[in-house]
Formats: C-alpha cells, structure tokens, sequence
C-alpha cells in the first residue's frame, strides 16, 4: 500500500498514517520513507519525480494535527503565510511574498484556491470548514498552465475522500475547552459492484467565545463572552462506475453556520482631552493606550487582547452549498474528463473596526456569491510525450450590501447629523481559458516540460457609497461607478527535469501567471477610490533538487527568483476635479522576491518520523505614493516573513505486550517579523513568533478505536493576525491568533 500525502521539493511527510506504520520493517532493519506521490498537476506521479515545490498534507495528518481550516494550512508550509482581515473571515493566502493586499470580496486572490478542482472565485468563499478530506496540496510558484488566472503566488488543492468498494464507517466526538464540542461522522457503502455511496457530517457546537467584555451587547455594564460558534457541514458522494472505461463522481455538500465573529483590540491614537491631536507614542511608531485615547476620549485598560469593552451582538451566520459533477471516460487510449462546479453562498456579519463601546466604525455586511465553472481535459500518455489539454469557463456574481452603523464620527467631523452610510456593490465576472502541457521525454533520464494558457475575461461592477447627508466640505461624497473591464492574457510555463540518478531529480523552471483586475467594494467616499485597478503579472525562474539516496532520508530544496509587475496594492489617487488625495487599490510598478525552500524528512528507527521544513525569503517593492506621500523603492511586501520555520516528530509504539498502540507527536512552527501592508506600517506590524502543538493517543492495534489528548498554541503565544490604522481619525485596531486551545478525543474507525 503506498502512502498518498502529496509531494515536490517541498513536500512535509510529517508523520506516517496508520497504513504506513503497519507496513514499518521490523526493528533493526533499514526504516524506508512511505512511496509517495502526487496528484497535483492532474495525474498521478511519484513525488521524487516532480520538478515543481509542493507541500502536502495527508488525511492522517490532517486529522491528527486538527487541521480544521484554511487558516492552520500555514503552520504545516514553510513561505506560506495566511492572515484573516477580519477574525473569523475573509482568509488571504500569501506565498513566497505573494498575495492579496486587499479585502473587497469582489477581488480575486492571487493563491488560487480549489475545492475537489473547483476554483473558489472570490476570497468570501474561503472561509469554511474542512470536512472528511483525503489530502490538501499547496502548489508554491504561478500555476497559470494548468490551473489558469489568480494562481500568481500558487494554488491550494482541498480533495475530498472519495466513495470507496469497501464498507467502512468513522466516527470522532470531542470536547475542549471554551466549552467545545465536536461530532464528526462518515459512511461509506458499496450499493452494488458499480456504485457507491459515501455520507459525511460535523457539527462544532463552542458555547464560550475567545473574547470577554465588559458590556453586554445593548452597551450596558455586564460580563459576557463573544465568539460562540454553531457549525454544521454535509457531503454526499455518489460515485458510479457503468463501464470498465467510464466513471463518474456526483457530490453535493453544504454548510451552515449560525455563530459570532471575533473582535479586535482597539487602540487609541490621540491626545486624551484633544481630539485629532496624535499623542507622542504614536508619532513615535507604536501603540500605548496609556497615553493615548481615541476621538471620545475612550482608553482601553485591557492589556489582554481578548478583553474588551464591545456593544454589539457580532453575528457570523452562513449558508452555503454546492455541486459537483466529476465524470473520467477512457476512449483509445486517451482520459476525457468533465468537471461541472455551482456554488451558491452567502452571509451575514457584524464588523467592529474601532472595537469601541461606541459604533464609530462599526459595519453590517451582507453579502452573495453564486458562482458556475466547466472544465473539459484531454490527456493521454506515449513514450514520447505525455499530453494534457483542455477548456475552463466560469461565471460569477457577487453581490454586497455594507451598512455602516456610524453615528458618533459625522458629527464630530462635520457637526451635523450626516448620520451612516451603506455601499453596495454588483459584480459579474465570465472568464473562458483554452490550454495545453506536454512532457516531452527527450532522453530516458531528461524531461523538457512546456505549458500555454490563453485567458479571457471580462468583470462587470456597479456600486458605490450613499451617505445619509453628504458633506462634500469635508470630504464626505456618495460615489457610484458603472464599469467594465477586459483582460486577455497568455501564461506559460517551461521546465527541465534530469534524473541524476533514479533517486536525484534536478530541475529547473521558468512561468509566468496573470492575477485579474478589478474593484474595490469597501467604503468610499470618492469615486476615484472606485477606478479599476491593472491587473500583475509575475515571472518566477526556480532551480531545485529532490534527493532520497538513502532509504530513511529524504531531502529536498530550491531556489526561486520572482519578477513581479504592477503588484495590486493601496495607493494614492488624486481627484483631478478636486484635488483632493485619497487611497485606493491600485498598481505598483514592480517588486522581486527572491528566497529557498528546504525541507527533510527522516526516520531515524522503527516508529518514529522526524521532519522539518525551512523557508528563506526577501522581497523588495519599488518606491511608490500613497496618501501619506511618497514610499521610497525597499519596502517589503505584506505578510512576507523573512524567515518561516515547519518541525515535528512523531514516536508510535506498542505497550502493553502489544495489546495497546501509543503514539505522541509534537510540533513547532516559527514566523519571522512581517508587515501587514505595503506601506510597511509599523503601527499593524506583527513581531515574530514561536507556535507549539502536541497530541497524545492510546489506540487498538489495528487502529479501530483511538483516545486522543490535544493542545493547540501550548505556549498561549499572542501575535498580530491583521491590523487597521485609521490613526487620524483616532483608532488602530489588530486582530490576534487564537488562544491556547485544549481537549480530548474519542474516534473509532470500521
């Protein structure tokens, strides 16, 4: 049986699934390293084989470490950074320095992500929960052969498991601290030789939120907790097989959720007693409520970043679900695939961005996406060459209703009652792709590898901002935009793969991916805020070697260099009617990147695997405006730690004369200091820091039954996810990681 984690040169077989550990050699023999191999560019391949940086993570792994979302991905990937805008939505995925430096809903990130194939369109989509998978790859480098538009920084591949020929069964409760409970449940049944069904449910039911205020949620004195979530998720799987040559997947899936968002930590940045007046610490670079209050005169006393003094009931509801159609028919020698994808979602929740008693800056989003993707693929392989080709369409629909609950901050600005605003925002997207990769196998132990994209796409956007009473004075406008945007655009991608020996793979690669244009649908108050920014491009040139020369030993690194062009960011635009400087998202001429990935995965003995991963990185912006003045050329990019750190090691072992399996396994990740914004804005700046995770289990030998001890974040480590400086209008807010988290576990497997 072979292990199927994922694989490239950086692939983290952090620790041998229970089918590897039963075929372990016996002691004292040569410990061998699970075969493993990779599906990531559409066909099975072994690991070692494949000239291209991929981090993988199995369904033991995932199950062990409680990988519950796209957000842990990042302490499992060296160069992966993954930062929520806000706490419990909106995830934004950057890797290797490349990411999305925005959070409208109508953008597109630039690290596709894709569900069993799907591409999630929008970064509102990304926000779930995973259930019952049986792998997630990460793809690092543009992927725009194979995976198309917004892969710039790479793509995420999230497989569900698929119906099986056995009967099997899984069943998992658990229970944590803030009053957490988990259910989580799988059935699997052949209905006849050529079909299978496979049923999959979880419920997270967490009756204590992280956060704790002072107030209750009408604004008066009384002790409460924020937070509390109330999750259900669904899948069925159809899978049927009417002949040898044909086979099809139907999948419908779905998710629910009834439950509260995070608050940030606010801080004020004013002179206690004088309004617009920045206090010293501030003008300084740094934060100290102590000395500094917001507009009102408000000081947050709370050192803990999970308490506060918040009004609001902070709902986070979603619905969701989903279709998917996955059809395989071998003709001549040739593999015809069909891959049909709908999802329709939407949600509702509270934003408090000055996390205040007061709603200075506090929001309701209500916000759609319904999106429809088609894929044709052709491939077929020859000792010559090996071919993989096809057609994507997709369309989406984003639609958005912000209202802002402001009442305090008008006033003060303009002394009338202009009272909130609302924006809203309707976006249609229809992008069309035809593309083409061979292998070309030039001699026994040489591969040259050549990819072409050719994209369409055209992106329809109305909205804009209504204020109750515009004060155009003080800068203070509706705005409104009616607009269209086209982009066609070629990627590429050409590669060497030599096999030094059959156990030393050398290659080198060049590519080049497209991230699309767009809109941005946050708040404004000027309609050049609302102009359509470029689309960015980005070369990547990689040179990397994969190594298992010896049986227990795998060690893998490379090297990239990334030319980067018209990086999407917040800059200044000046309104030629009015003169007026505001910030919008828009261009950059250019930036690089340029760092190395390593990794090793080592089993030194009988039951115990130790692996780690090392991500080296540098990136530069060049000199650029914004609304503060000119950004002279050395900035770093958003969310790019220098250096990023992955290790664990895991140790299974018989006790009890063999009646009993234990197994313990910890791991550490470590992230180097990062900006949160191209400005390099030391105010939302997040310091490094150290996270430590650790699991215990007592299991049947045979792996029927388990009880699990788990901690999460042992050290109880606080570091800055994402912050908002709105500084001149008196308040800063940053959003932290979860706390020390804990529990036990109790799964049996049939």
């Amino acid at each position: 049986m072979r292990l199927v984690l994922a694989a490239g040169v950086s692939v983290l077989a952090f620790a041998a699934d229970a089918a590897v550990a039963a075929e372990a050699p016996p002691a004292g023999t040569d410990q061998a390293i699970g075969e493993v191999v990779v599906t990531a560019f559409k066909r099975e391949e072994r690991a070692q084989n494949v000239g291209a940086t991929i981090t993988a993570l199995s369904a033991e792994k995932l199950r062990t470490s409680r990988v519950a979302d796209l957000n842990d991905l990042s302490s499992f990937a060296p160069n992966v950074d993954i930062k929520e805008t806000v706490p419990g939505a909106l995830p934004t995925v950057t890797i290797r320095g490349i990411g999305l430096d925005d959070f409208s809903t109508t953008s597109s990130p630039a690290a596709g992500i894709y569900i069993d194939e799907i591409p999630l369109s929008s970064p509102g989509l990304m926000s779930g929960d995973f259930l019952d998978l049986a792998r997630i790859e990460t793809l690092k480098g543009p992927q725009g052969t194979l995976y198309g538009r917004n892969t710039t920084a790479g793509a995420i591949n999230i497989i569900s498991a698929r119906p099986a020929k056995d009967v099997e069964a899984f069943a998992k409760l658990g229970y944590g601290n803030y009053q957490a409970f988990e259910a989580e449940g799988m059935v699997n049944l052949p209905l006849s030789d050529r079909a299978q069904l496979r049923a999959s449910g979880k419920t997270i039911q967490q009756g204590e939120g992280y956060w704790h205020s002072d107030l209750l949620a009408d604004g008066s004195p009384g002790a409460r907790d924020i937070g509390s979530r109330d999750v259900w998720l669904g899948r069925l799987q159809l899978a049927l097989q009417p002949t040898p040559d044909l086979s099809i997947n139907l999948k419908l899936e779905g998710e629910r959720s009834r439950s509260q968002m995070g608050v940030p930590q606010s801080y004020g940045t004013f002179t206690p007693g004088m309004p617009f007046a920045p206090c010293a610490p501030v003008l300084a670079g740094r934060l100290d409520n102590s000395q500094c209050a917001d507009a009102y005169g408000y000081q947050n006393t709370h050192a803990d970043p999970f308490h506060g003094d918040w009004a609001g009931t902070f709902p986070y509801n979603i619905d969701q679900y989903g279709v998917t159609s996955t059809i395989n028919y071998t003709l001549a020698g040739v593999q015809l695939t069909s891959i049909t994808g709908y999802i329709n979602f939407s949600r509702l929740y509270h934003i408090d961005v000055d996390a205040t008693p007061l709603h200075e800056f506090d929001f309701i989003e209500d916000e759609a996406v319904r999106q429809a993707t088609q894929e044709f693929r052709l491939a077929k392989d020859t000792p010559l060459v090996d071919l993989i080709g096809g057609a994507f369409f997709s369309w989406d629909h984003v639609l958005g209703d912000n209202t802002n609950l402001t009442e305090q901050w008008p006033l003060l600005l303009v002394g009338a009652a202009s009272g909130a605003g609302k924006t809203t925002y309707d976006q249609i997207t229809r992008s069309a792709a035809v593309y083409g990769n061979a292998t070309w196998h030039v001699r026994h132990n040489l591969d040259l590898v050549t990819g072409l994209r050719y994209t369409g796409e055209d992106r329809h956007y109305v909205g804009g901002t209504t204020f109750d009473t515009p004060s155009p004075l003080f800068g203070i406008n509706d705005t409104f935009l009616d607009a269209r945007i086209h982009d066609h655009n070629v990627t590429w991608k050409l590669g060497l793969n030599y096999r030094l020996q059959p156990d030393v793979l050398l290659y080198v690669s060049a590519s080049r991916g497209v991230k699309s244009g767009g809109f941005f649908s946050g708040f404004t108050n000027n309609e050049g805020q609302l102009l359509p920014y470029r689309p960015e491009s980005l070369r990547a040139y990689e040179v990397g070697a994969k190594t298992q020369v010896i049986r227990n030993l795998t060690f893998n690194a490379s090297v990239f260099y990334y030319d980067y062009g018209d990086p999407q960011t917040f800059v200044r635009y000046v309104d030629p009617a009015t003169g007026l400087s505001v910030q919008k998202v828009g261009n950059v001429d250019s930036a690089t990147a340029y760092g190395a990935d390593i990794d090793a995965s080592w089993r030194p003995i009988q039951g115990l695997t130790l692996s780690g991963g090392l991500g080296l990185l540098h990136t530069r912006l060049s000199s650029f405006t914004t609304a503060a003045g000119v950004v002279p050329a050395g900035n770093r990019l958003p969310n790019a730690p220098s250096v990023s750190f992955s290790g664990s090691a895991r140790y299974e072992w018989p006790i009890l004369g063999g009646r009993l399996h234990a197994a313990v396994q910890g791991e550490a990740h470590y992230s180097g200091a990062v900006f949160k914004d191209a400005g390099n804005d030391p105010l939302i700046a997040a310091g490094d820091y150290w996270l430590f995770n650790a699991r215990v289990a007592v299991s049947s030998p045979s792996a029927k039954w388990e009880l699990a001890l788990w901690g999460k974040n042992l050290a109880d480590t606080r570091y800055e996810v994402q912050g908002t400086d709105l500084a001149s209008l008196g308040i800063v807010n940053r959003n932290y990681n979860a706390p020390r988290t804990f529990g036990v576990e109790l799964s049996y497997r049939y």
